[in-house]
């Protein structure tokens, strides 16, 4: 053969590489490589169709694996399936001694949240564990199952094709198409909701709306608030200075109200006090004083701890969540006027975390560092870094933002404060509950002539589990017939504060997985498949659907 028909067969031979590379197809495409997408592709290819989960940040797991290592399960009665696998097998990791390379098995702090133990012989689960060994179980889980996964983000100006009531491919940038017959939406912003022509919601709808009772503007809680005497204002005690940054001059609305705010997000820090496994925190490149000005006056009022939580997960290493007035969570730095987080596109949306990150970082450095703090708060700080083996390819900072809320969808059931307290029963569970009705703050303002936090709720369910329904996953009939929502649900924003924990999502997404093929098998819409066959399923696969008194 001549040079010239080798380079053209060359040429040919690469072009259709590149070709199939902007073309994928499969039955069931996942969009979302959090703990849910996983879980629903998992329980897809176990069911024998072929599955695409596009990965938007090549590492497996969600929160999950970017920090969340201090697991909000509120009941284990609650996990069945692919959940309840997921922890047990991170459980049985944790009793091979070379796990633990930093700390002793039998010194480990076996504590979790509320009478769940972190490592629980009982049960054996696991409620609490490092990034890294949740994100290698992910993979391997995934590998096992078959899940093809390719990484991509959506195009959130085109978002997805449809012909009639039907989703046909997924867009992603890089003019990426990915072909589906069933398509789930797994992402924490639910960024598929738009163009699939499905109804949503943001923010905080009015206690009124669905008779509710913590729902709307909060006003001032005692969870989470700054303590009393620090002045709103850039010169204290003078209103012509203006305000300080982040604080707003009015609560908005009424106790009640409905609004537009979102639930403040963080990073859930992984922190070591071990020497040899530590990285100190150095001020970010882009502090800036005056954005610590009320963590400042908060200390001079009175506050000596608290600014983050040092959960303990195994070898010495941190859940560094919010905790406090102020603290991990940037409160108000997710919207703004006319904008908030998941209707950014991807490039603000990178910025903006990297603001996250810069002020938790800040936040530490200050407690760590600066003269204004006291020298015992500089003490008691000054021996936490960074966890050096996890996430070794990212500064060792977490990959994911917590996303507390983004959108969420309108359905023809919405689940509200009422189901999740169990005063109105839930028809065609296809999972459960049980964790607090939880929201983290959504604003600063002035109140009385002082700054207070407003938005945080800690409403306490007693840890029994409630039913979520299969129809707070689907859309209105009418809207998309080939589309499950697991995360970005059909529920208020307190009923969803409870709800968008992680276990809840591993649960709901595989019962997404479960309905996604049943729905092909039967040549149906989602809202079609019948519940009694989809629950005969989900208990077939060990799914808990009610819980027994």
């Amino acid at each position: 053969m001549s040079l010239a028909k080798i380079l053209t067969a060359l040429v040919i031979t690469l072009s259709s590489l590149i070709a199939a590379e902007k073309f994928h197809e499969a039955d069931v495409v996942v969009y979302g490589d959090a703990s849910g997408g996983v879980a629903a592709a998992i329980q897809a290819a176990r069911m024998g169709k072929s599955v695409i989960l596009v990965s938007q940040y090549g590492h497996l797991g969600g929160l999950t694996s970017s920090g969340l290592g201090f697991s909000d399960i509120g009941n284990p009665a609650i996990l069945g399936g692919i959940s309840r696998e997921f922890y047990h097998r991170l459980y049985m990791h944790y009793q091979d001694d070379a796990a633990w390379t930093f700390e002793e098995r039998g010194k480990f702090k076996n504590i979790g949240q509320g009478k769940v133990k972190a490592l629980d012989s009982k049960t054996e689960l696991a409620s609490t564990f490092e990034p890294k060994v949740a994100e290698a179980l992910f993979d391997t889980m995934a590998k096992e199952a078959g899940v093809k996964i390719i990484k991509g983000r959506i195009n959130l100006a085109k978002g997805a094709e449809k012909f009639g009531k039907r989703i046909t491919s997924l867009l992603l940038e890089g003019d990426v198409t990915v072909k589906g017959k069933m398509f789930i939406d797994a992402s924490y912003e639910g960024d598929l909701l738009p163009s699939a022509g499905v109804s949503f919601t943001l923010g905080r709808e009015a206690n009124a709306q669905y008779s509710e009772n913590v729902n709307g503007i909060i006003g001032v809680m005692q969870e989470n608030q700054l303590p009393n005497g620090i002045d709103p204002y850039v010169k204290k005690g003078e209103p012509a200075s203006g305000l300080l940054p982040g604080v707003n001059p009015d609560m908005g609305g009424e106790v009640g109200d409905a609004d537009d705010k979102l639930q403040a997000y963080c990073y859930r820090m992984v922190m070591t006090n071990v020497p040899e496994n530590r990285v100190p925190i150095e001020k970010p490149a882009t502090y800036n004083e005056a954005d610590f000005e009320i963590l400042f006056r908060a200390i001079e009022a009175g506050q000596k701890g608290g600014f983050f939580k040092t959960s303990p997960i195994p070898n010495h290493k941190t859940d560094s969540n919010n905790t406090g007035g102020i603290s991990c969570d940037w409160i108000g730095g997710n919207y703004g006027k006319g904008w908030n987080w998941a209707t950014l596109n991807h490039t603000e949306r990178e910025a903006l975390a990297a603001k996250h990150r810069d002020w938790q970082l800040g936040l530490v450095w200050t407690l760590q560092n600066h003269p204004r703090v006291p020298e015992a708060i500089r003490k008691s700080t000054a021996p936490w870094g960074l966890a050096k083996d996890e996430f070794p390819d990212n500064g060792h900072w977490p990959y994911n933002l917590y996303v507390r809320e983004g959108r969420r969808m309108i359905s023809t059931f919405v689940m509200t404060e009422n189901h999740c307290k169990r005063t109105i029963p839930v028809e065609y569970p296809v999972g459960m509950g049980a964790y607090t009705l939880d929201s983290h703050n959504t604003q600063r303002f002035v109140h009385n002539g002082m700054v207070k936090n407003e938005g945080e709720i800690q409403s306490y369910l007693r840890g029994k589990p409630y039913g979520i329904s299969y129809r707070s996953i689907v859309p209105k009939i009418g809207e998309c017939e080939n589309l499950l929502v697991p995360w970005a649900l059909s529920a208020t924003h307190i009923a969803f504060g409870s709800i968008r924990m992680e276990p809840v999502f591993m649960i709901l997404s595989q019962s997404a997985g479960t309905a996604a093929c049943m729905a092909i098998d039967a040549g149906t819409s989602v809202q079609d498949v019948p519940y009694a066959d989809l629950r005969a399923r989900l208990i077939k696969d060990d799914q808990r659907l009610e819980y027994a008194e």
